[in-house]
């Protein structure tokens, strides 16, 4: 099934030069850049993004380091991409990513909540993050030349 799904590339990411590598290794699996912006986040912005976080004891440093600069916000599509993407990614917290995936290649373990990328969890967040982050006419829809010698 061909899906869409949300990746940030968080501001560690930015700020250490990494946008290129991993924009290649979604493109090198297959998938599809069809949409992408750079956005400085704000406080009301991330509070609607991270909204079941909000009361939680984390909360303010997850949001004072997303908010800290720019970061890069992705819709990406291909077969079965939301899972493609978090195996791509990696888990969560980068001591237990493993060697090959962005995190486990790139994040810095030991600074908590650095973890380089935010995927998706589930086409239901896949929805509802690609909506907020991106209007309809900022997404696009084209054929990549491997896509024209596979079959779906």
């Amino acid at each position: 099934m061909i899906e869409r799904t949300l990746v940030l590339l968080k501001p560690d990411a930015i700020q250490r030069g990494l946008v290129g590598e991993i924009l290649k290794r979604f493109e090198q699996r297959g998938l599809k850049i069809v949409g992408m912006k750079m956005v400085w986040l704000n406080r009301e912005f991330t509070e609607q993004h991270y909204a079941e976080h909000v009361k939680k004891p984390f909360f303010q440093e997850l949001a004072s380091f997303i908010e800290e600069g720019p970061l890069v916000a992705i819709v990406v599509e291909g077969l079965k991409s939301i899972s493609a993407v978090r195996k791509i990614v990696g888990t969560t917290r980068p001591e237990e990513a493993l060697p090959g995936t962005i995190r486990g290649d790139y994040a810095h373990y030991l600074i908590r909540g650095q973890n380089l990328v935010h995927a998706s969890a589930n086409q239901k967040d896949a929805k509802k993050e690609i909506k907020l982050w991106f209007k309809n006419k900022e997404t696009h829809s084209y054929q990549r030349d491997d896509e024209k010698h596979t079959t779906r």
